[in-house]
């Protein structure tokens, strides 16, 4: 196929990209360019791309391909509630749109990244299925949410759009992230010793590795129609449910010497849920998530140890929020969170 990948040069698209091309398809990348010096270790081989704000999306952007795999938003909980608006305006508006335009130009289908944190704070100690109530509790899960229920509409006989509801994802890219729970605790314990835990560790999250992200979005590009249209699908491990507390434990035996504090400060965090990933396999049998937490932890601590991780790096480099904030005040871009001309 020729698929549009947007966010090809974020933290998921730099490890889906070559998954995808080694497939057998024509990937052409579509990203604003706002992370992608974020480099830990070689700088990778990038598609064919266009550097084009999501906002700005035209019909000659998806013209001429099979599918799109629509991976680029404002990422993280803590940049949601700082900027809502824009969460909004990028997240939930600007998707919808290139959806409209792919469906226009006749791409046949549409695969979402949509997020497990949909489900908010379920409770409760059965596994959230895709048919539990979706509580999302900030922004950024609230545009997902909004995403969703705009592409069901959208959805008709010539145009598929497939909802991946990927769980926390983990693991080494050569665009790093550090702001997600596992690489934040593995940078943590490498630069000082410490699992640092802020929370009171009680609550579960599901993880993923991205390269497992990978894997799931090539293998849903090409299922069989009747069995991804228009459905939402979790994306992960049931092994890979595990609390805050359990993943300090892993990363402090991935990290020789580091020791774990869970201070508790930030009190107990709302977010919290186990989920079901049953439907996914069912739908593509013989697909399975292939890394663990701990591998996970132990292959994040030799990549920051080859590649030379600075304290300074995992701040301000390999954390969205401190990226974009030096981007503006450095006058790179304006607070719209365009690049200025």
């Amino acid at each position: 196929m020729r698929v549009l990948l947007t966010g090809h040069q974020g933290y998921l698209g730099t490890v889906m990209a070559p998954v995808l091309a080694a497939a057998g398809h024509d990937v052409v990348g579509l990203d604003a360019g706002l992370f992608a010096d974020c480099l830990l270790g070689p700088t990778p081989a990038d598609p064919p791309g266009r550097r084009v704000d999501l906002r700005d999306v035209t019909a000659e952007h998806v013209a001429g391909m099979d599918a799109v795999i629509h991976l680029a938003a404002l990422s993280n909980d803590p940049l949601g509630s700082l900027a809502p608006d824009l969460t909004y305006d990028i997240n939930h508006h600007a998707s919808v749109r290139l959806a409209r335009l792919a469906r226009d130009a006749g791409v046949r289908r549409f695969l979402y990244a949509s997020t497990c944190s949909v489900y908010g704070a379920a409770g409760g100690d059965e596994l959230v299925t895709e048919d539990a109530p979706l509580r999302p509790v900030t922004p950024y899960a609230e545009s997902k949410v909004r995403v969703e229920d705009d592409l069901n509409a959208l959805a008709d006989d010539d145009f598929s759009p497939v909802y991946m509801r990927n769980a926390t994802a983990f693991g080494y890219s050569p665009r790093l992230r550090a702001d997600i729970v596992l690489n934040n605790l593995v940078g943590h314990a490498l630069l000082s010793g410490e699992v640092l835990v802020l929370s009171d560790g009680t609550p579960w999250r599901p993880l993923v590795h991205a390269a497992d992200i990978a894997r799931a979005f090539a293998a849903a590009l090409t299922a069989p129609r009747e069995a991804v249209h228009d459905r939402a699908f979790n994306i992960g491990s049931e092994v890979n449910n595990v609390t805050v507390a359990e993943i300090a434990e892993q990363v402090a035996e991935a990290v020789s010497g580091a020791k774990v504090r869970i201070t508790g400060e930030n009190g107990a965090d709302p977010r919290s849920y186990r989920v079901d990933f049953a439907r996914f396999r069912a739908a593509l049998p013989g697909f399975d998530c292939e890394w663990t937490v701990k591998q996970g932890a132990l292959e994040l601590a030799d990549a920051y140890r080859e590649f030379g991780l600075t304290r300074d790096a995992f701040e301000r480099r390999f954390t969205r929020l401190a990226v974009l904030r030096a981007a503006t005040e450095a006058g790179a871009v304006d607070d719209t969170l365009r690049w200025r001309r």
